[in-house]
């Protein structure tokens, strides 16, 4: 596919843009309308997808299109807080409920009275606080650590994870009732190796807003750059692409954005890696098979049927590999490397 040189002019203003998430893909599309279905209601909603794939932002869209947007937005990285500090983050405690409690403090879910509270990484809370969760999803109460006192709250839950909760639930890992409670809508966000058409406008946007803050010109991207983009895998998606244009900010000295090709080039090596180690592993299957059948290729016994497949086939891939004839009708093993790699037919 020919790419030409993109251009911030080429990227609309995130004001266009349904509830200010970047990306026209199909599988993008498919969420935020997942999105205008649930955010109307009070239903909890789960969102899950791999680190760096924009869970905040979904949650924040949620809110801010559900009848709640002019209530508090509160956020809790339930993985950031120590585990003994977190129920007392959640519910707040009095003075004296604990060794430094010297003073009355709110919970995030008295925060976000009226609004929501968005948990992320909820699969990091322990099975005890759970309970706990479960109770206040339930019946929207609780009491603060060291009182007896029960407050209630009117609180919208959406929470998101980078875990398969159903697998912690196998290992006893996490609650059953709680993640039933939890994916009462649950949305499912796709890595950015699946929706590679939404890369140019995530660059475009995040180069623009680098530049802006870094007070430089850098406004086009060349063809062969967003090509490289586009053939990488971004294990750390929309995060690590973020990541990516400000080091290339950085380091562009003009308006052509210059890339920091390491990831990039990691990537095709590691590509380049894997694809010769499936080659000798076909080269040594095909070599232990021949010696099964004592380098004997065709008839009942040979080689081919061994394999399961024509003798024609097994002649071209064994000169494919490298495994070349050494006398008429025979062949031995070769030190030559293999030109090129075809799986069996």
């Amino acid at each position: 596919m020919m790419l030409n040189t993109f251009h911030t002019s080429n990227s609309g203003g995130l004001e266009d843009v349904p509830h200010g998430i970047i990306g026209n893909s199909g599988v993008l599309r498919s969420v935020l309308q997942q999105v205008d279905l649930v955010a109307p209601t009070d239903s909890t909603v789960l969102i899950q997808g791999e680190t760096g794939t924009g869970k905040e932002l979904i949650a924040r869209a949620i809110h801010k299109v559900s009848p709640r947007r002019n209530a508090p937005f509160i956020t809790l990285n339930c993985a950031a807080i120590p585990a003994t500090l977190l129920e007392s983050e959640l519910f707040g405690h009095e003075r004296g409920a604990f060794t430094g409690a010297v003073n009355q403090r709110i919970g995030r879910f008295e925060m976000a009275d009226g609004g929501t509270l968005f948990l992320d990484e909820i699969g990091e809370i322990a099975l005890d606080l759970q309970v706990k969760l479960l109770r206040v999803l339930q019946e929207q109460e609780f009491e603060r650590l060291g009182s007896t006192r029960t407050t209630r709250v009117n609180v919208r839950v959406v929470a998101a994870t980078n875990r398969d909760l159903l697998q912690m639930i196998e290992a006893k890992e996490f609650r059953a009732d709680l993640y039933y409670r939890l994916s009462v809508f649950p949305v499912s966000l796709p890595p950015l190796r699946d929706r590679p058409e939404d890369i140019p406008a995530l660059a475009l946007h995040f180069m623009t807003r680098y530049a802006a803050r870094m007070n430089k010109v850098v406004d086009t991207i060349p063809a062969e750059t967003m090509q490289a983009m586009l053939a990488y895998n971004w294990p750390g998606n929309i995060r690590e692409l973020q990541n990516f244009m400000e080091r290339g900010v950085i380091l562009s000295v003009g308006s052509v954005f210059q890339p920091p090709f390491t990831p990039l080039q990691r990537e095709t090596k590691a590509v380049a890696a894997g694809r010769k180690t499936l080659e000798d592993a076909m080269r040594e299957h095909i070599l232990q098979a021949l010696d099964q059948t004592k380098w004997i290729l065709g008839g009942r016994q040979g080689t081919a049927a061994y394999l399961g497949v024509a003798r024609t086939t097994l002649i071209a891939k064994m000169r494919r590999l490298g495994i070349e004839s050494s006398r008429t009708g025979g062949y031995s093993r070769s030190e030559s490397r293999p030109a090129a790699f075809g799986a069996m037919a």
